[in-house]
């Protein structure tokens, strides 16, 4: 029986883990387009990343995988020069991986303060026939508040009575994401998304890659959210500052989508 390109995506991240080569062949090895700026282009540039691990020292643990067309995009669990989360997004071509993009964050070392870590949660989808519709409400939300400020429309994007906030510093609830946006605003920290770069869904499942600033950094924004009758119930992310330039290790940029 033929894999799905989300079984071989777990597959390959779990690789990380194990060393096991066989998911190796789920990439296209002479066409793999590179975004994580830290590895070399090309099917030499993941050997390279894997060779530079300590023996046994990664661990890998998928939470939640998605599919949505030619992408498959996953939240999980590393531990690699120290414990991060990360987000990644995977494209196919025939079968195979042609193209990677991710962002990556330290795992924090205690919960939010409403006590939720960066993973928890519910990990599989509901109402596939909904996708669509899904992915241009969180858009327009994304757009709408976090990229031209329109504060007076946020309420209407949300189940106010049951809003979960995996974002380490930020509690449940509407109210949790306004007071912390207001004391943010108080010690000069602005944040302000410039772009959208990609939109993804499965079913209630949606993740919106963007740029923009984060106080004094420029950084990518991977946020994902939880739908429940067309409102955003629940959501999680992950910030990375995008590194100068010059220290690429390729040159195809942190989207490209």
């Amino acid at each position: 029986m033929e894999k799905s390109n989300k079984d071989k995506v777990v597959e390959l991240l779990k690789a990380i883990e194990t060393g096991a080569t066989e998911p190796i062949a789920y990439i296209n090895p002479n066409k793999y387009t590179q975004h994580n700026l830290s590895a070399a282009d090309g099917f030499a540039g993941f050997g390279a990343l894997l060779k530079a691990l300590p023996p046994n020292s990664a661990k890998v643990k998928t939470v939640r995988a998605f599919e949505d067309g030619n992408y498959v995009f996953t939240h999980t669990e590393y531990d690699f020069f120290g414990p991060k989360i990360g987000f990644d997004i995977f494209r196919f071509e025939d079968g195979l991986i042609v193209e990677h993009w991710d962002n990556l964050q330290e795992t924090p070392k205690q919960a939010n303060p409403s006590g939720h870590t960066m993973v928890d949660g519910p990990t599989t989808s509901t109402d596939v026939a909904k996708t669509e519709g899904n992915k241009k409400l969180v858009r327009q939300f994304v757009d709408d508040i976090l990229v031209n400020g329109k504060m007076d429309k946020i309420a209407g994007y949300f189940n106010r009575d049951n809003y979960i906030q995996h974002n380490p510093q930020i509690p449940d609830q509407l109210s949790g994401l306004g007071k912390t946006l207001g004391e943010l605003a108080k010690q000069g920290i602005t944040l302000k998304y410039d772009k959208i770069h990609q939109v993804l869904g499965e079913g209630n499942f949606v993740l919106v890659v963007s740029e923009g600033n984060f106080g004094s950094s420029y950084n990518a924004f991977y946020d994902l959210f939880r739908l429940e009758n067309g409102k955003i119930t629940e959501h999680w992310d992950v910030i990375e500052q995008i590194p100068a330039k010059e220290s690429w290790k390729n040159n195809n940029g942190k989207f490209g989508f």
